[in-house]
């Protein structure tokens, strides 16, 4: 098996590092020539691949694989946003002329909105924010497609190797909606849900990825700045718009265990 990882960053090399352990090809994609490097010394076959809003370039070899795993921030921290369903909609047109027809597109739990309610892959998303729909957006377009089996995963807050969460609000202070559920799963999690995706070949489906841990946020970031000996941040005591995603499908289609399914069990060599 072949599996193409568009997109080899924080989550693709975990995940390409796993796949090699079972075996399995892995090829990855970077941006620039600086990044090929690394990529091999992970034993990662490296592509350059790039698209844009306004073109692409790519090595056609890269989309010669059984299956395709698309990892593409949608940069809205970068103001880039808006031009997302548009560069995926060129990725759709290339795996089209390539014959690519399995593919894992990674989105988020950001396209539900704060509707104070748990909400599951059957729910409609109602995003509330401009992200929320640009997400959407790009979804659809994999949906519309026939001729591609494409499994969407949407991912929690990403935390793991490198992405310390006791850092994320460490000695801020009046941060609104302390009570608010956390949504958030950790990278041994997201490498597992996509092998396992992978293994039982589920295709054509949408896959909610969250810890079933849902604690409150302020007593998660409170709890891990001190284990980390961080100044502790101060929450307001407040519960406003929040949601709880879970899933049905991990459990009926996958049969899938969390590796971290307790935050009570975060690794506390990652607080460091």
């Amino acid at each position: 098996m072949i599996v193409s990882i568009l997109g080899c960053g924080w989550y693709g090399r975990a995940l390409a590092s796993k796949l090699l352990e079972e075996n399995i090809k892995v090829k990855g994609s970077v941006t620039s020539d600086l990044k090929v490097k690394d990529l091999k010394n992970l034993g990662i076959s490296p592509y350059l691949v790039s698209f844009n809003e306004y073109d692409h370039a790519y090595e056609p070899d890269f989309f010669k694989c059984d299956v395709l795993v698309i990892s593409i921030p949608p940069g809205f921290k970068k103001g880039k946003g808006t031009h997302y369903p548009s560069i995926i909609r060129g990725i759709i047109d290339t795996i089209a002329a390539h014959d690519v027809t399995k593919v894992i597109y990674i989105s988020s739990t950001g396209v539900y909105g704060d509707r104070n309610k748990e909400v599951v892959e059957t729910d409609d998303p109602e995003p509330d924010s401009e992200s929320g729909e640009i997400l959407l957006q790009a979804e659809k377009l994999f949906e519309r497609e026939n001729k591609i089996k494409t499994t969407i995963v949407r991912f929690g807050g990403l935390v793991g190797p490198g992405r310390n969460p006791a850092r994320f609000f460490s000695g801020k202070i009046n941060i609104p909606n302390g009570r608010a559920p956390i949504n958030l799963i950790h990278q041994a999690d997201c490498v597992g849900v996509t092998e396992a995706i992978i293994n039982a070949d589920l295709f054509g489906v949408t896959v909610n990825a969250c810890a079933p841990d849902h604690m409150g946020k302020a007593d998660f970031y409170c709890k891990l700045a001190r284990h980390a000996k961080l100044p502790v941040p101060q929450f307001i005591d407040e519960l406003k718009k929040w949601k709880i995603v879970n899933s049905i499908y991990l459990i009926e289609k996958l049969d899938y265990h969390f590796s971290i399914k307790s935050w009570d069990a975060y690794p506390e060599n990652e607080l460091t």
